[in-house]
């Protein structure tokens, strides 16, 4: 991000001043077993494509007062993209719905949608919506949140970089401040899985392009 800005710098001397400066170090990551059947095979699906796997996830925090709300995450896991942040005080299936069918009408339906196993995602209703508008659904097993890996690392990082550093005071500036994020997360955030480009860019229209449209 400071190459783009146009700074002349080394690796080296940006670590010695994010050192000094006491940022903080991601931690080594822990060892993650796999999920195997009886007959060796593995249980593991991976996104092939953009819209290929959507996978989305609760995370928990509260306002300043003291008070409750989550947040429902729904990424792309081929393109690291996040699709969208629902901010309530209570999310149900319900709200799962209506955030996927938002998404449905502008992107298309997705191949699959992971989920974790939690009493929301495996609603008879968020099963049987997802089944009629021609996705598959791919839940997790119980203990295995590696299995949701790519939710899971993004999950961490919102909460690292965002919600740990900001103090909300209502509900209304949370969803504001998280749609800032979101926005940027998507377009100027680097990605080292991406060879550090962000997941989704912002395209830049040159002026000639833009007379000739109008």
């Amino acid at each position: 991000m400071l190459r783009e800005a146009g700074w002349q710098l080394n690796d080296k001397r940006v670590e010695r001043l994010w050192r000094r400066e006491g940022l903080k170090v991601p931690m080594k990551q822990p060892r993650k077993g796999r999920l195997w059947l009886n007959d060796g095979s593995c249980i593991r699906l991976r996104p092939r494509h953009v819209d290929h796997v959507w996978s989305y996830d609760f995370v928990h925090h509260r306002t300043e007062d003291g008070r409750a709300y989550r947040t429902l995450n729904i990424i792309d896991e081929f393109s690291r993209e996040c699709l969208a942040i629902r901010v309530k005080r209570k999310l149900n299936s319900t709200d799962v719905i209506d955030a996927l069918t938002d998404l449905f009408i502008i992107r298309g339906v997705p191949a699959y949608i992971r989920s974790d196993n939690g009493p929301e995602f495996i609603a008879d209703a968020v099963r049987q919506w997802i089944k009629a508008v021609g996705a598959q659904t791919a839940y997790i097993e119980p203990g295995s949140p590696w299995e949701n890996g790519y939710c899971e690392s993004f999950n961490a990082r919102f909460r690292d970089e965002l919600l740990n550093g900001e103090i909300f005071y209502s509900l209304n500036e949370a969803r504001i401040v998280i749609e800032q994020w979101r926005r940027h997360y998507n377009t100027k955030r680097p990605h080292s899985a991406l060879g550090y480009r962000p997941p989704a860019p912002e395209s830049i229209i040159p002026m000639e392009v833009k007379r000739m449209m109008h």
